[in-house]
């Protein structure tokens, strides 16, 4: 059995979802990553909310949508981004300068690159929303 890349999966559902235009999702299996992904994104206002179900094979989450996501996406593989590189990293991932955001995981945990470019530090990509 191949393994599944749960971050991939998330952004993957999400996407396929939004371009529905449903307004929730089931995301199957789950990880602690993937929970701070979705709490990032919560927080930065792209979805409505989400929670978790203890199903004892993995867990899922169900995400409300607020169908503000055009495109999302996992960074594969996961490239290591100093405090001065966030620009070129936009320019090949977002639209726009002032439009969606890059997930970034830090030593202080998941976040935009907004926040940890306000924080002054580098860590790994690993997904794009906008």
């Amino acid at each position: 059995m191949p393994a599944i890349n749960v971050l991939a999966n998330v952004f993957t559902t999400i996407d396929n979802t939004e371009s529905r235009r449903k307004s929730e999702c089931i995301i199957m299996p789950t990880s602690k990553l993937s929970g701070e992904v979705l709490s990032t994104l919560k927080k930065d206002g792209y979805i409505e909310d989400f929670e978790y179900f203890d199903d004892k094979r993995g867990g899922k989450f169900k995400v409300k949508l607020l169908a503000k996501i055009s495109k999302c996406g996992s960074i594969s593989p996961r490239f290591k981004v100093k405090k001065n590189e966030y620009a070129s990293w936009e320019q090949q991932y977002l639209p726009s300068y002032s439009r969606g955001m890059l997930l970034v995981t830090t030593n202080e945990g998941v976040m935009s690159h907004h926040d940890a470019l306000n924080k002054g530090i580098g860590g790994l990509l690993i997904g794009y929303v906008y």
